[in-house]
């Protein structure tokens, strides 16, 4: 299975860390490295995660991280992350 990072995502991704990185830079690192682990976790199983709360469909899933929500859609053999 295949891991698609949409640019949606990483933009938000970003203002996270940096939001983060202004008190604690070394916890803004080990938070994206984390976040990107659970993400690259999502091979195994992606529909292990509960349906997305935020759409109608149940190709969309919600992986809840840290307090974090990330949405994803699963087509096929490609995993779309694109919201945070």
């Amino acid at each position: 299975m295949k891991i698609n990072i949409l640019d949606s995502f990483s933009e938000k991704l970003d203002q996270q860390v940096e939001y983060i990185a202004q008190d604690k830079p070394e916890a803004a690192r080990k938070f994206r490295k984390d976040v990107i682990a659970k993400i690259r976790g999502l091979k195994q199983n992606p529909f292990k995660c509960r349906r997305s709360l935020f759409a109608n469909h149940d190709d969309v899933r919600d992986l809840v991280f840290k307090g974090y929500t990330i949405t994803f859609r699963v087509e096929d053999e490609v995993i779309s992350v694109f919201a945070v």
